[in-house]
């Protein structure tokens, strides 16, 4: 009898709620008033997420899983490319060590009588995915830059260190700990962007543990669950990047050579496009991107036009950053939930760019902090990016009231179609001023005196010099000692390298650059045009590995790339059919390639009868 009163009183219940809900719509259609439909926020599809149940364990077998990789972790250490740098070597040892500790103390707990501990294995596909694609760019990016490869068994170190980390910190703070591929895109997307070096690695870890702390501990409530704020990589990133600017101790990590190389690899932006698009399907990150990648190229076209220069020293944006916007800061869980959200938070991250960069080149910082630094403040940001669009006050403006008829999977396909043809569309911009034109856009800026033309060019030069062209470094002193370059850098370590690289030209002006005389003028100087072991240097990004390439066409490819002294070489050798056979004709094209680059010796030789003699 009880029963079925509560029964009957449950129904009443119902209806009476069933009634008011009626009656408030009616109301709100008589008077207008109704609230403006909100759209719901993109739901991820369904994929194959792996769970297998919690299994109480016996403390002792569970910290067994974390031994296991410290100990993993401590054998590394004994890779000859560990154990025969000291410093590398007691950064493993001292990490290991921490983690045994930690183990200690939690094995400890269980004799007081601490409860078991619980293991849930659950394989997310936006880990393993994103695994998956990592992997996919350190291996096509390693192929041209062989120092990835080296790399790999640190980053195999910071993997072991990542998961007896996070089993230590999960059983230090609760009962269960959730293994799956999590601690993969973490540290996967850390080294995509800064390592530390040998002497500094200790700091690497560190790093890692940062990133892990903020996930774990960094909480908010978030559509009524809590949940992390920050993608943990980025705010590690972050933090650290913060820190080595405010010490100016950028030169003890290879963050600005990891920047550089990225243009190295033939392709790299399609590369980035393509393997990117399995996840931009299954978790509909892909306006984030598109609107990111758009913002970025839309304002550098706008600032060439006006200035008339490139606002990246790059070109309209970046490898890099290209990847930044698909990897960096596009997690589903740390970004907004609704689509137009996600349009406004991709376009914040393009314009924090290009301000961060100018920022960092005004100060004389490293400028490719510039990716690294915004993602946990716009982390901070997603609720508010929300709450504003599901207010209704940009409802004019929500792309998702389009799609509304689609399944979310269908959904995810309009928009990387979307995102397609716009890639299509900026890639020509984009190709078009890729780094292998660097020097001779930037010298071209030089010369008409364009605002920045010759300190960006400077420090194009100075990455070559640094990579071992002589003649890049030989112009860097001619451009340094003429003070055009904005800077107060004295050009005799300039010559001094090119010097020691081997070419005379620079050894030559290493002497007249301490002459009291040869201040202010570069017209003294000597200024030989690149050799082919400079070109396979200064051609070489976008282009793969040009070291091995036979000189005829090396200068091929410089004369193609604007080089006009690269035309007049090539020319030379067809005229006299060195090591290509001899065509005039062709020889005369290359001539008049050279003499409309500004090269007066090709344009005297036109005018001669037989111009085939050797050139200069």
């Amino acid at each position: 009898m009880k029963s079925a009163s509560a029964s009957a009183s449950t129904a009443r219940k119902g209806k009476r709620a069933r009634d008011g809900k009626a009656r408030r719509s009616d109301n709100a259609s008589r008077t207008g008033s109704a609230a403006p439909p909100v759209a719901p926020p993109p739901p991820v599809p369904v994929t194959a997420t792996l769970t297998i149940p919690v299994r109480n364990l016996d403390r002792g077998i569970a910290l067994s899983l974390p031994l296991a990789s410290t100990a993993a972790l401590a054998a590394l250490s004994f890779l000859p490319l560990v154990f025969r740098q000291p410093v590398l070597r007691a950064s493993f040892w001292g990490a290991a060590g921490a983690l045994l500790v930690w183990e200690a103390v939690l094995l400890g707990l269980g004799r007081s009588g601490r409860r078991p501990l619980a293991l849930e294995i659950v394989l997310r596909p936006q880990h393993y995915l994103q695994a998956c694609v990592h992997t996919s760019i350190f291996l096509y990016w390693g192929w041209y830059w062989r120092e990835v490869y080296h790399e790999l068994p640190l980053i195999a170190a910071q993997l072991l260190f990542a998961y007896a980390f996070d089993m230590l910190l999960a059983w230090s703070r609760r009962e269960t700990y959730t293994l799956g591929f999590g601690p993969f895109p973490i540290i996967f997307s850390t080294n995509l962007f800064l390592w530390f070096k040998p002497d500094w690695f200790y700091l690497q870890f560190l790093m890692v543990a940062v990133g892990f702390l903020a996930k774990d501990l960094i909480r908010w409530n978030k559509d009524g669950r809590r949940v992390h704020i920050f993608n943990p990589s980025s705010f590690s990133l972050s933090v650290f990047s913060l820190g080595l600017i405010l010490t100016g101790q950028t030169a003890i990590t290879w963050g600005q050579e990891i920047a550089n190389t990225f243009d190295l690899p033939p392709h790299i932006f399609l590369w980035i496009f393509l393997v990117a698009l399995p996840g931009q399907l299954l978790f509909g990150v892909t306006t984030m991107t598109m609107s990111a990648v758009l913002s970025v190229c839309g304002f550098g076209l706008l600032y060439h036009w006006i200035i008339g220069t490139h606002y990246f020293i790059d070109g309209f944006i970046p490898a890099a950053v290209f990847l930044g916007m698909h990897l960096l800061f596009t997690d589903p869980s740390t970004s907004p939930r609704t689509e137009l959200g996600r349009i406004l938070f991709g376009i914040a991250y393009g314009l924090a760019v290009v301000a961060l960069y100018s920022l960092f080149g005004a100060l004389g910082a490293p400028t490719f902090y510039d990716k690294l630094l915004p993602v946990p403040l716009l982390n901070l940001s997603i609720q508010g990016i929300d709450a504003v669009v599901r207010s209704g006050a940009l409802r004019f403006m929500n792309p998702a009231r389009l799609g509304q008829l689609l399944t979310p999977r269908r959904r995810n396909l309009v928009w990387i179609s979307l995102w397609a043809v716009a890639f299509i569309v900026i890639s020509d911009p984009v190709d078009a001023y890729r780094p292998r034109r660097w020097v001779p856009v930037w010298q071209e800026a030089c010369v008409q005196g364009r605002r920045d033309g010759c300190r960006t060019l400077s420090i194009i030069e100075k990455r070559y010099c640094t990579q071992g062209s002589a003649w890049a470094c030989n112009d860097l002193g001619v451009l340094l000692s003429s003070g055009r370059a904005g800077s107060s850098v004295a050009p005799q370590a300039a010559f001094a390298r090119a010097c020691t690289l081997g070419m005379p030209a620079g050894c030559a002006n290493a002497m007249l650059s301490q002459s009291p005389a040869s201040a202010g003028s570069d017209r003294r100087y000597q200024r030989p045009a690149p050799q082919p072991a400079d070109y396979a240097i200064l051609l070489q990004e976008g282009q793969g590995r040009l070291d091995k390439l036979a000189p005829s066409e090396l200068f091929r490819q410089a004369c193609h790339q604007g080089w006009a002294d690269g035309c007049e070489r090539l020319a030379a050798i067809y005229l006299q059919g060195d090591g290509l056979p001899r065509d005039p004709e062709k020889g005369r094209g290359y001539l008049q390639q050279a003499c409309d680059g500004g090269v007066r010796r090709a344009c005297e030789r036109l005018g001669e009868p037989d111009p085939g003699h050797p050139g200069d």
